[in-house]
């Protein structure tokens, strides 16, 4: 299946998400950071080139895996020293276990039934799991143009998607965690245009 541009180059996907997220670019990355102890064990999933890590994990000596469909990202994950694994999440084989497991800006793959993946994380996380999501998305634009551009720009090889959450449709989302009492801690990062969840998967 055909792989939008962005997706080719570890560079050039970088450099996109700057030019995205502008000011809020090292903020979405550095809330995340700040609640992974030192040491813990990380499952990052649909990692990318692996940025959390190299730029913000990797002093805190954390054990790190990285998973993600595009080979050319898990090769920039191994050469950071990090472990990384070719993976297509939508598979129902169990994820590998870890303290906490990150997920970021790639939820909307998995709609419309995106809860059965987060029903994963939470068995695959011996702790929490960290799940932040774009709110505010160019493929949700008015603009016909923008909103079809961005969508092409957006298939890392497993098809378009054309829907995308707002903030309304992710707290929906995160309800039947907050009735268990797993819901921790929900938070607008990245200047409003990511939603960070925290879950307690100790909380069964």
């Amino acid at each position: 299946m055909q792989t939008s541009p962005i997706y080719r180059n570890a560079v050039l996907y970088e450099a996109a998400m700057r030019v995205l997220y502008r000011r809020g670019y090292d903020d979405r990355f550095r809330a995340l950071a700040d609640l992974i102890p030192n040491g813990c064990s990380v499952l990052d999933v649909c990692c990318g080139p692996g940025t959390l890590f190299r730029r913000y994990l990797r002093q805190k000596g954390v054990r790190y895996t990285g998973l993600d469909i595009n080979p050319r990202f898990v090769e920039r994950v191994l050469a950071s020293g990090a472990d990384g694994l070719v993976w297509n999440v939508e598979e129902t084989r169990p994820l590998p276990r870890a303290e906490y497991i990150i997920m970021q800006a790639s939820l909307y793959h998995f709609l419309p039934r995106p809860l059965l993946l987060v029903e994963r994380l939470m068995t695959a996380a011996e702790k929490q799991v960290l799940l932040a999501e774009p709110i505010r998305n160019m493929a949700s634009s008015g603009m016909p143009v923008l909103a079809l551009l961005a969508r092409k720009l957006s298939n890392p090889g497993t098809g378009e998607q054309p829907h995308r959450f707002d903030e309304a449709r992710l707290d929906e989302l995160m309800e039947p965690f907050r009735n268990r009492g797993q819901l921790l801690h929900a938070a607008l990062i990245a200047g409003g245009r990511e939603k960070l969840y925290v879950l307690d998967s100790e909380r069964r």
